[in-house]
């Protein structure tokens, strides 16, 4: 059965039947079709949920029967529209622009990868469009969807192959 998850522009998620708070982009939300790479905001659409990633040196294994892969230092992820790897995952160091994902922070302790401009990527476009934890603010994220620990194993516990985020105004 399609599981669908709905981040609001507003600022909160419905969780199962509850609404809870999220983050989203510093730029808002802004049509997949005009989504470009740095400009701050999220795309609208349903975006499938692909995989898990997260901090085995802070965090346990999520409870979810999603693929689920451990990070590590020297794991990252390719934004540089110039580069045949855009949008993909990359091991670092990495010559081209990219995202760590083994940060100082704990804002990707626990990642899911949304299925955002991957089949395939198109260069510029937006890249690393994630499922992530929010800071303790709620501030605004780089074009991701950010939620508390609590709620993001909350929806890993009956996320399946069939879930989608979908990100509405």
């Amino acid at each position: 059965m399609v599981k669908i998850f709905t981040a609001y522009a507003e600022g909160f998620l419905v969780l199962n039947s509850d609404r809870v708070r999220c983050a989203l982009g510093k730029g808002g939300v802004i049509a997949a079709a005009d989504k470009r790479e740095g400009d701050l905001r999220s795309p609208l659409g349903l975006w499938p949920v692909r995989y898990v990633w997260y901090r085995p040196d802070r965090l346990p294994v999520p409870e979810t029967v999603l693929p689920v892969k451990a990070l590590s230092p020297d794991d990252g992820w390719c934004d540089d529209a110039e580069s045949d790897l855009y949008n993909l995952p990359v091991k670092l160091p990495f010559e081209g622009s990219h995202e760590k994902l083994w940060r100082d922070d704990h804002v990707y302790d626990l990642i899911v990868v949304l299925g955002h401009n991957d089949d395939p990527p198109v260069k510029g476009l937006g890249s690393a469009i994630f499922l992530h934890l929010a800071r303790e603010d709620y501030s605004g994220t780089e074009g991701c969807v950010a939620l508390s620990v609590d709620h993001l194993r909350e929806l890993l516990k009956t996320a399946d192959a069939e879930t989608y985020v979908e990100i509405s105004q």
